[in-house]
């Protein structure tokens, strides 16, 4: 049986209580995050053109950790090339989908991985929405590049950053709302 943290001396909620009203503190943790990630992704594109372009690979940690200018028309590992509109259809589907599923926030990790999320989300699909070539088929600004094999940005850091968490939580029982299932 699940059980809420928050619940006293640690009893479930009656099951025919009404649900619980929306945390704004959550969702308001979750939002300043989303809007954080997406200003830091954007910036450091901005910058990443202006001072990347034309450029040689800046090394940082010799061939381990580089910054180099590169435009990702696919998804992550330039995966599906060439179907770009697709994939904006797909970012568009999921902020959707974690934008209702945030209604139900009851957990701080959950509010913190949805706005790591949707700040990553977010700033990907600025790209999509608003680079060359067009609408919907913009390509990515992609600049950290991890040894060879990868290039990324800070979207990417945030959006892999919020699958652990999300793979954390639940494999401590950790659900959206905030209770824990036992295993």
């Amino acid at each position: 049986m699940p059980t809420t943290p928050d619940s006293a001396a640690g009893d479930d909620p009656a099951p025919d209580a009404p649900p619980a009203p929306t945390n704004w503190r959550l969702i308001s943790r979750l939002a300043v995050i989303a809007a954080l990630v997406t200003a830091v992704d954007q910036l450091t594109k901005w910058w990443a053109e202006n001072e990347l372009s034309g450029r040689e690979p800046i090394e940082l940690v010799g061939d381990l950790l580089q910054l180099r200018l590169l435009y990702n028309s696919g998804a992550a590992f330039s995966i599906a090339t060439g179907m770009t509109w697709v994939l904006t259809v797909i970012v568009i589907v999921v902020i959707a989908v974690v934008i209702r599923a945030s209604a139900k926030l009851g957990s701080r990790g959950w509010a913190v991985a949805f706005g790591l999320l949707l700040g990553g989300a977010f700033g990907n699909l600025i790209d999509r929405l608003f680079r060359d070539p067009g609408f919907l088929e913009g390509h990515v600004v992609d600049f950290i590049d991890y040894g060879g094999l990868f290039v990324g940005n800070v979207a990417d850091i945030a959006i892999t950053v919020a699958a652990v968490l999300i793979a954390v939580l639940t494999w401590r029982g950790v659900t959206v709302d905030g209770t824990r299932h036992q295993r």
